[in-house]
């Protein structure tokens, strides 16, 4: 409908401008809006407003020229202009009423749009350090992610979901220490485990799969691994501690030992990640390994890209990106006094790869912690000459757990949080992805478990499934009561349903391709879940006010593609969540 009126609009300011009571080189932003009221109309816009100071003429008279050039619509029925000049547009009713066959014709197609056909966007989300499992902070940035994703493949775009795998670096090898002195614990050596090491259940775990298969092949004692070790805390510096805990390691254990400790590590937190977003109903198409960007040569071609631009400089040995000078806060540090490339050359390299691969768009989702690191990635990309305004960066604040009211603490290093695993078998996981995104991704987020457990009105989630079930509860009705559905017959007499809340239903059916649009080009599924919960809200005050199987068989079954058409939208909207319509509960 805003569509059609744009166009109208469009071709009343080309006829003002033929005709010459416009300048010719005018130029519009049309802007359509629903109207808040429904006795101003279905529809408005500002437009007079905004072009009266460029047209030299009062807004009421601009609006009066507009609308006195505007073409015949079989779409409008009625135009008014209201205040200081907008433009309000009453829908022809038959007109609205046709969205219903649209719905039940096109069924889980009603509302896909070809926006972003023929434009390749790649979405990186979670993309957490496999050191652990997966807590229920990273379950937001999944299930954002997700819906995003689902939403710009709605609009036509060729989406490419990718997760990027941090499998090189310091944190895995804390990780694979930490798995050692399990296993040496398992070989019957008792010491204090490092303050820094990672203390989950999953190490043990991870420990035991390495000792059942090997032995005591790796074994050293304490006595020989504590030899001229720093202190740890209390007395020490953990990170100094922990670091020479694991060169320690690499020089008692053999290369082969060592990889072999550090792959059984990662490969079993990696698939416990894997099965974890399956289950969660995330999958990706690709597990992009950050090691391979060393292998593939593609650090030190970023580096050297760098270097021949003449953004690099070295100093105490290390050799640093001039970031500063692309607005960052200070210069960063690619390659350490040592050799050894940072986290952040692996970064600049992964993101050169992924504009050589040839999207369009490419769109990171991070933790709302890597603020600061937005301006140096982005930094990066233009000094490599790539276009930064080419990448999107989504921050999302981690959800803070509440149950019975209380803050439930979280902390990886210690082991003592709450995984997406746990979460999922809780609630189940159409409550935590639909929960997750009921705000905007940067906002904070406060995840109440009773909530979203509770089969109330006050659940979201349950309110909006309920409006399905209910429509499938009332054709089980109609069969038992001998009544057959005839949906031609339905869509013949639409005309009949004329009461106010069915036309309101009507309105906010027409409005779902709109907010599917929106909400994908904004990267905001929030947008669907409040139209989700309003169709909703719509729909219980219609079956709360109207018998739908009456004895009238045009008005029955009218009214019954009616609430058939609504099922489907709520279906679809669902399923872009990644949430399932079930047909009873």
């Amino acid at each position: 409908m805003k569509d059609a009126i744009t166009t109208v609009l469009q071709q009343a300011l080309a006829r003002c401008q033929e005709n010459g009571s416009l300048p010719a080189d005018l130029e519009a932003r049309i802007q359509v809006d629903h109207a808040r009221d429904k006795q101003h109309g279905d529809f408005a816009t500002n437009l007079a407003l905004t072009l009266a100071k460029a047209a030299r003429l009062k807004p009421r008279e601009l609006a009066e020229l507009i609308v006195a050039n505007l073409p015949d619509s079989a779409v409008i029925e009625k135009v008014e202009i209201a205040g200081p000049g907008f433009i309000n547009f009453y829908i022809n009713s038959e007109t609205q009423a046709s969205v219903i066959g649209s719905i039940l014709n096109q069924q889980e197609k009603f509302g896909l749009t070809e926006i972003g056909a023929g434009k390749k966007i790649q979405i990186e989300f979670v993309s957490a350090n496999p050191t652990g499992p997966l807590h229920v902070g990273h379950g937001r940035g999944a299930a954002y992610g997700a819906a995003v994703a689902n939403l710009l493949k709605a609009i036509g775009y060729e989406v490419h979901c990718e997760y990027y795998v941090n499998d090189a670096g310091r944190q895995m090898n804390i990780l694979a220490a930490s798995v050692w002195l399990r296993y040496l614990e398992l070989c019957g050596e008792d010491f204090p485990f490092p303050v820094n090491g990672y203390k989950g259940d999953y190490v043990l775990d991870i420990a035991a799969a390495l000792h059942r298969e090997n032995g005591d092949k790796m074994f050293h004692s304490w006595a020989e691994i504590s030899c001229n070790l720093p202190k740890d805390e209390p007395e020490g510096d953990k990170e100094r501690y922990i670091d020479a805990v694991i060169e320690k390691m690499k020089a008692l254990l053999h290369p082969d030992q060592y990889s072999l400790v550090f792959d059984v590590g990662l490969n079993y937190i990696l698939d416990d990640i894997r099965d974890d977003l399956e289950h969660f109903g995330v999958v990706y198409d690709q597990w992009f390994s950050e090691r391979s960007l060393t292998d593939s040569g593609d650090v030190t071609l970023a580096l050297e890209r760098l270097q021949k631009s003449g953004h690099c400089y070295e100093k105490d040995g290390a050799i640093w990106f001039r970031s500063s000078e692309f607005g960052d806060e200070k210069d960063r540090v690619l390659v350490r006094d040592n050799g050894q490339s940072t986290y952040f050359s692996s970064d600049i390299a992964y993101h050169m790869n992924k504009l050589e691969r040839g999207y369009d768009r490419v769109i990171d989702i991070w933790g709302a912690d890597h603020h600061g690191y937005v301006p140096r990635v982005k930094a990066a990309l233009q000094a490599l000459g790539d276009d930064p305004e080419k990448l999107d960066v989504l921050l999302v604040q981690f959800a803070v757990l509440y149950r019975n009211g209380k803050k439930i603490p979280m902390s990886t290093r210690s082991g003592q949080f709450v995984t997406l695993r746990h979460l999922r078998k809780e609630i189940g996981s159409d409550a935590a992805r639909f929960f997750y995104v009921m705000r905007k991704c940067e906002q904070h987020m406060d995840f109440d478990l009773d909530l979203a457990m509770s089969q109330s009105n006050e659940n979201p989630m349950y309110y909006i499934q309920y409006a399905h079930a209910r429509v499938c509860s009332v054709f089980s009705q109609l069969a038992d009561k001998g009544f057959e559905f005839d949906q031609g017959h339905g869509l013949a007499h639409v005309d009949l349903l004329t009461e106010t809340h069915e036309n309101d239903l009507i309105t906010r059916l027409t409005r779902y391709p709109e907010v599917i649009g929106k909400a994908g080009q904004q990267y905001e599924p929030h947008q669907l879940v409040h139209y989700l919960r309003d169709l909703a809200n719509a729909f219980h005050t219609y079956y709360n006010a109207h018998h739908f199987i009456v004895d009238d068989k045009k008005i029955r079954d009218a009214r019954l593609c009616l609430i058939t058409a609504a099922r489907h939208v709520i279906a679809n909207g669902l399923k872009l969540l990644g949430v399932s319509a079930p047909e009873k509960m």
